[in-house]
């Protein structure tokens, strides 16, 4: 009797499955409450070494971290690498993004497993939404000024405006040594839009770089404002994943420690 009830119940959740989407959402946001991986998303002019400092602080913790390595010529397949990392995660995952990768985990993160997401000085426009026309809303950037384009149409930022706007409170020999190893950024992305926000149905955390010269800090006010995030403002860069890996680190576990 014990067996047959048991195959009724399957039965029945299974029909639950089936019958309502939002019934299988449920389970799924109710096991975010274990989540122990956490999955890093660069943004342009930069690979994934830029976390590097705060990967450390998140494993000391218990963490499983990953850096996903964007090729950054589409935002398509920037998701694309985002997804097929997070294929390989063991259950619930905090997604975090600096800068343009913000607008990668807006797309990713409707993924079932994706439990929250922090945007750390990040691009977080709404689905469809135009970025640029977005930007021309708030005085512009001084990084903007810098951006060169090579004749097969790949970006990079001038060292001048990499060092001094882009990451510009790091000593200017670390700046140096990270802009020798900036990652062109296909054009493609900057016409790119997201097709959906994933922040207006998952957690958000939002971290405000108020000394940003690359994305302005009142444009990013005003997205982690809209989006309803947990927001943080830092004195910092562009860069804050570097020059306060500490203070990045713990908005990430508290974002982990209210998804337990």
């Amino acid at each position: 009797m014990k067996l047959k009830a048991i195959a009724v119940a399957a039965i029945a959740c299974a029909a639950l499955l089936t019958a309502d989407p939002g019934f299988a959402q449920s389970i799924s946001d109710s096991a975010c409450g274990s989540a122990k991986n956490v999955v890093l998303v660069h943004g342009l002019f930069a690979d994934a070494s830029r976390w590097m400092k705060v990967i450390p602080l998140l494993q000391a913790k218990g963490l499983h971290v990953t850096a996903v390595q964007n090729p950054t010529t589409s935002l398509d397949a920037d998701v694309a690498a985002v997804k097929r990392v997070l294929s390989q995660q063991d259950g619930p995952t905090l997604l975090v993004a600096h800068s343009y990768g913000g607008m990668v985990i807006s797309q990713a993160g409707d993924d079932p497993k994706v439990c929250g997401l922090v945007y750390v000085a990040a691009r977080a426009p709404d689905a469809n939404e135009d970025y640029v026309a977005l930007t021309k809303k708030f005085p512009p950037a001084p990084a903007s000024t810098g951006l060169q384009w090579s004749p097969d149409g790949y970006g990079s930022l001038s060292e001048q405006a990499f060092v001094n706007d882009f990451a510009g409170d790091l000593p200017k020999s670390e700046a140096r040594a990270y802009f020798a190893v900036q990652q062109p950024v296909g054009r493609a992305i900057t016409m790119a839009k997201t097709t959906l926000a994933a922040w207006r149905d998952k957690p958000t955390w939002y971290v405000v770089s108020t000394e940003d010269r690359t994305i302005n800090a009142d444009l990013e006010r005003f997205m982690a404002k809209r989006m309803h995030a947990k927001t943080t403002e830092i004195e910092a860069s562009h860069v804050v994943l570097i020059s306060h890996p500490n203070e990045v680190a713990d908005q990430i576990l508290a974002a982990v420690a209210q998804q337990r």
